[in-house]
């Protein structure tokens, strides 16, 4: 698997403030907004808020995978002692 940047923030100035949005790497040429917060007085602000929060999302994703991980295993266990019952 490539280590490659999956998620990422910019900030963007807007005609109210400034907005910060996490994007995720679809594709190598294709992105999404994951997340999105408007409102910002200064590009520091949300700077800061979208460090803070890129870390806290990335971490939740991290957390989430380990879930489906697990599920996925005893998925496959279930399944495979399912075809050892069949098995005569």
């Amino acid at each position: 698997m490539a280590n490659g940047k999956k998620f990422d923030y910019r900030v963007v100035e807007k005609r109210n403030g400034w907005a910060v949005e996490i994007i995720r790497q679809i594709t190598a040429r294709r992105t999404t907004i994951s997340k999105r917060e408007t409102g910002f007085a200064t590009e520091a602000e949300a700077t800061e808020w979208a460090e803070k929060t890129l870390a806290e999302f990335v971490q939740n994703q991290i957390e989430r995978n380990k879930r489906k991980a697990l599920l996925r295993k005893a998925n496959e266990e279930k399944e495979s002692e399912e075809v050892e019952d069949l098995d005569y």
